[in-house]
């Protein structure tokens, strides 16, 4: 078991754990939505995904978020999944970003969607 993300307590009043593939959904999320420079040890972490959302709005920029989320995701991720796809929508102050990819540890194909506001 691995420690859930973000931190919170369980029903025993003790940290709360998560299976695998939660775990590699919550790893996902971290690298997605912490901006570089905000980690004091790796300030390199991250994918910048905020600073990009706050751009026009615009088939560019979609295009622009999925490259950059792609990037980082092989790079902090690769040796626990193999990505098969980013599909990055934002209308207005909502970003959805759907990963779809293969946990290496199982071989399982994943679906995870997460979404942002700003």
């Amino acid at each position: 078991m691995n420690i859930d993300f973000p931190f919170t307590v369980d029903v025993r009043g003790r940290t709360a754990t998560v299976a695998d593939d939660g775990h590699v959904r919550d790893m996902i999320e971290q690298v997605l939505f912490t901006a570089p420079g905000e980690r004091v040890n790796r300030p390199d972490f991250g994918c910048g995904l905020i600073q990009l959302v706050h751009a026009p709005n615009s088939p560019e920029l979609a295009t622009a978020l999925q490259f950059t989320i792609q990037a980082a995701l092989q790079r902090w991720l690769g040796d626990v999944i193999e990505l098969q796809d980013v599909d990055v929508e934002s209308d207005e102050s909502i970003i959805q970003i759907t990963v779809r990819h293969v946990v290496k540890a199982t071989g399982a194909p994943r679906e995870d969607t997460f979404v942002g506001t700003v």
